[in-house]
């Protein structure tokens, strides 16, 4: 903080374009993995109609309401709807393979249009702050983003989610003393999340763990970093009242 009770600058960047970047398809896809998004996807697609009432897009009752950014392989969303069954996780992903990979382990082959899956999960395809300006204001008890795309070139700091001009979406989504985690192995990524959150006021933040904390379910990237030396980091972000 300032001398004078004020927070420190936001670091200077424009604002998010409102488009994706990165891969979204990849190379041709097998024909499982066709099935699974033509026949596994819709039935867990959350319903961009019904954002003003996310709950009722379950199919089964809920307590909580969370939001995964960008699950990538899919370990932590699946590990968190098992371990708490009574919440409901919308999770967010654009890439075909981070997809497919999610919806294998929930889909036997052949049973993909068959398979009973978890009424505590939906997934959402497509770009998560369209997502995130349809939700209703404090909806979120928490908000996951587990080791997102760096974009470590400064030119593409703007393409980064933690960004000043979305705090305020953020803060707006989720309830007072909600949890937003944010784990990251990057170093370039790691200085701009502690530059931007230490220049807000919308959430309380602790320094960041250098351990991965007790209930933060692992994922490959987090062994890959690992394995490859790196050092993650991992912050808890609290709401602010």
């Amino acid at each position: 903080m300032h001398a004078d009770g004020g927070a420190p600058r936001a670091p200077s960047v424009k604002p998010p374009p409102d488009r994706l970047y990165g891969r979204i398809k990849s190379h041709t896809l097998r024909p499982r993995q066709r099935r699974l998004l033509d026949e596994t996807l819709p039935r867990l697609r959350f319903d961009i109609a019904q954002a003003e009432d996310p709950v009722a897009v379950f199919a089964t009752d809920i307590d909580e309401l969370w939001l995964e950014v960008g699950f990538g392989g899919g370990e932590h969303s699946q590990a968190q709807i098992e371990a708490n069954p009574r919440v409901g996780l919308i999770a967010c992903e654009v890439f075909e393979l981070g997809l497919c990979s999610l919806l294998s382990r929930l889909a036997p082959n052949e049973a993909e249009a068959t398979a009973p899956l978890p009424g505590n999960l939906r997934v959402w395809d497509d770009d998560a702050r369209t997502l995130l300006r349809a939700l209703p204001d404090g909806c979120l008890s928490r908000l996951f983003l587990m080791f997102p795309d760096p974009w470590p070139k400064l030119r593409h700091a703007k393409r980064r989610f933690v960004h000043p001009a979305l705090l305020a979406e953020l803060a707006r989504v989720l309830k007072p003393g909600a949890e937003w985690r944010i784990a990251s192995d990057d170093p370039t990524y790691q200085a701009w999340v502690a530059e931007v959150l230490a220049a807000q006021n919308q959430f309380r933040v602790a320094p960041p763990a250098t351990e991965r904390p007790e209930g933060w379910p692992p994922t490959r990237y987090e062994a890959k970093a690992l394995k490859a030396g790196r050092a993650p980091l991992y912050w808890s972000a609290i709401r602010s009242a």
